[in-house]
């Protein structure tokens, strides 16, 4: 009856594991820096992607301006197109006072900033 337990517990502690493992930031968010502002789970400068996830699930639209997506310069994007390009522009007022810094102002890694979205925004399945 105690291996039992024990094997129970084992695979429990697994499950748990591979669950934390699923969701670290992947190797791109490390590469770029984005672990200086963002965490997956916690707020650490801007918010945690988890919570960017839900926010945006189902989303279809995304209004973005610098200024903030209630600015009224404001316009409506696709969410995939909108949030890429507040995170090569940066901007502010989405998520309280801290901005987004400008991440690709030249716009030259779209293609990977394209891959970090889709994984934020894949996160509240």
């Amino acid at each position: 009856m105690k291996s039992i337990i024990v094997s129970m517990t084992v695979v429990a502690g697994m499950m748990v594991a591979g669950s934390a493992m699923a969701v670290d930031m992947p190797p791109l968010a490390k590469k770029n820096n984005c672990v200086a502002c963002h965490a997956i789970d916690h707020k650490v400068v801007g918010p945690a992607w988890m919570d960017v996830s839900k926010k945006y699930k189902g989303a279809t639209k995304y209004k973005y301006s610098n200024n903030g997506s209630n600015a009224p310069d404001a316009k409506e994007y696709p969410l995939v197109e909108g949030l890429m390009m507040k995170v090569s522009k940066g901007g502010h007022g989405n998520w309280g006072s801290a901005a987004m810094v400008p991440n690709d102002p030249a716009g030259t890694k779209q293609g990977e900033i394209k891959e970090l979205v889709e994984f934020v925004l894949g996160l509240a399945k």
